[in-house]
């Protein structure tokens, strides 16, 4: 998914309310596609409609078909190909080829699948939705498809008809320490996905002035990072150099599954952090998964380069693991 949205959601509650809801998926493209792979829509029996799976160019055809499969009780497979004109349109520079499945809720697609679905994302557990379009055979899937769940990447197991639609957490950043670095890295990470919250116990750091409308936690940073919990989509920056802030929150870290931890500071003062960790009863193996000095070495000169550094580097794990 491009981002954690409410489609299944709201597929879910139209469903229930009687209006109908049928599940529109992208399940392959070639060419410059204006959707990745998994990309959805949801369409009510009214034909309202949340989500895109072309950005604006076949979503019309995709309600009438949904319509369609809705009162058959039947699931689609529809292709389109996208004009280069149409393309442009939604900003790309040509046209491709893609696939959507259409599955109407409760006659195709199981209510009670789409619920343990709903159930999953709300308790942020990755899942697979697996669909078998030989065999019309749907399950969930919470473990297995480890390279997918890394990559979020969705698509045909290879030589078989089975399609998995990966499920994926909401990617989080916590940022402890609300200095000059973090308000350029937290908009810099909305904008590629993240959902940021900010830890510092200083007021006169982290407030409301200085980051408007991002979620700021005033509690010491080991109680902040207990309370928002860390999983395997969440990835920690540490800015204080300090190790009464940092030390704490680093400790909490390496006991979890976050993807990433990247810690400010020269490589002298990673080489302390190391030591403190060290004697604190962590081994090599676990102060290993910190990234410090934090951010690519790119040179990065100011705040928003160093921010720059830090996002590329997390993408970089994210993408291409540790």
């Amino acid at each position: 998914m491009d981002r954690f949205d409410s489609i299944p959601e709201t597929a879910l509650a139209w469903h229930r309310a009687g209006k109908g809801a049928v599940l529109a998926t992208v399940i392959e493209t070639w060419g410059s596609a204006p959707r990745r792979v998994g990309a959805q829509l949801v369409v009510s029996g009214d034909g309202t409609m949340e989500g895109s799976v072309s950005g604006g160019c076949v979503e019309g055809a995709v309600i009438i078909e949904a319509q369609e499969a809705l009162v058959e009780g039947a699931a689609r497979e529809l292709e389109f190909g996208i004009s280069d004109a149409d393309a442009f349109a939604v900003g790309l520079a040509c046209g491709g080829t893609i696939r959507v499945l259409v599955e109407p809720v409760g006659a195709v697609l199981p209510e009670a699948l789409l619920e343990g679905l709903v159930a999953a994302r709300a308790q942020r557990r990755g899942v697979a939705y697996v669909v078998d379009l030989a065999t019309g055979q749907r399950h969930l899937d919470l473990e297995g498809h480890d390279l997918r769940f890394r990559m979020d990447r969705s698509g045909f197991e290879p030589d078989s008809r089975k399609f998995v639609a990966i499920h994926n957490p909401p990617l989080r950043l916590i940022v402890v320490g609300a200095v000059h670095i973090a308000q350029a890295l937290v908009p810099m990470a909305r904008i590629a996905g993240y959902d940021p919250v900010i830890v510092d116990p200083r007021a006169a750091f982290g407030s409301e002035a200085r980051f408007p409308g991002e979620e700021i936690s005033q509690d010491w940073p080991d109680e902040a990072l207990l309370k928002l919990g860390m999983d395997a989509r969440t990835a920690l920056v540490l800015l204080t150099h300090d190790p009464k802030l940092d030390d704490p929150a680093l400790e909490q870290a390496l006991r979890s599954d976050v993807f990433y931890i990247g810690a400010l500071g020269s490589n002298r003062t990673h080489a302390k952090r190391v030591e403190r960790l060290g004697a604190a009863g962590f081994s090599a193996v676990d102060i290993a998964r910190i990234h410090g000095p934090v951010g690519l070495d790119i040179g990065a000169a100011g705040p928003s380069e160093i921010a720059v550094s830090v996002l590329a580097q997390m993408t970089q794990v994210l993408r291409q693991g540790a």
